[in-house]
């Protein structure tokens, strides 16, 4: 986990002589997550399906021929049960680990499903999207970078479409002091709406269900429709 302190204010007099400099963009890069499923080392797969995903399909969010993506897809876990659900899968990661993992799964598994490698502040996808499951997607990218992934997601999505955001609650004491402490990033209920603002999404009143995950974070789990 990363530490960044928060930037200073605008107008604080405070001069940095690299200011003219191109910044490198904030946070884990792709070379930090291939590393980790190189290493094997991905405390946040659960080495199953999530299991806020299995009611969802049971009661309809995700039928059979809908365009789905996963942002982040890691292991593919869920890419798979979309998948075995007769979703339409656009399984995305800029990790080529990942990517692996995710094809070699539905190999095994008998299951299809387009799989990428990545960036998805590059990428677009073929088509408007009916629905996005993001559990580790949002988590994973540096604040500095929300704004424009969550931009995107917005365009991407059809009116009517949903958006499954598990918004990652990770609070940390260096928080209190302006730092910006991740992967994973705390997703606060206040900076979704930001985010995802209810001229763009419509979003059902809390509370909200939130589970618990074994590295000791808890998944608040949003359900939003594309507004349109």
């Amino acid at each position: 986990m990363s530490r960044d302190p928060a930037p200073p204010a605008a107008g604080s007099g405070r001069a940095d002589a690299t200011a003219t400099a191109p910044a490198s963009p904030a946070g884990p890069t792709a070379d930090f997550w291939q590393q980790r499923f190189a290493s094997g080392r991905t405390p946040w797969d659960r080495g199953e399906v999530n299991p806020a995903l299995e009611p969802l399909i049971a009661r309809g969010a995700f039928p059979a021929g809908a365009l789905v993506l996963v942002p982040g897809c890691g292991a593919g876990h869920e890419v798979a049960r979309l998948a075995a659900a007769g979703c339409r899968v656009l399984a995305v990661d800029y990790a080529p680990g990942a990517v692996a993992l995710t094809r070699e799964r539905l190999v095994h598994e008998g299951l299809r499903a387009q799989v990428i490698e990545a960036d998805l502040l590059e990428w677009t996808p073929p088509a408007p999207l009916d629905a996005i499951w993001d559990q580790a997607c949002l988590c994973a990218l540096h604040p500095d970078r929300w704004i424009a992934y969550a931009t995107r997601l917005a365009h991407w999505t059809s009116p009517g479409g949903l958006l499954v955001l598990l918004a990652v609650q990770a609070e940390r004491e260096g928080r209190r002091q302006g730092f910006i402490e991740g992967p994973p990033y705390h997703c606060d209920a206040n900076a979704m709406r930001a985010l995802f603002p209810s001229t763009a999404w419509k979003w059902p009143k809390p509370p909200y269900e939130s589970r618990a995950h074994r590295s000791g974070f808890a998944e608040l789990q949003l359900l939003l429709t594309r507004a349109g």
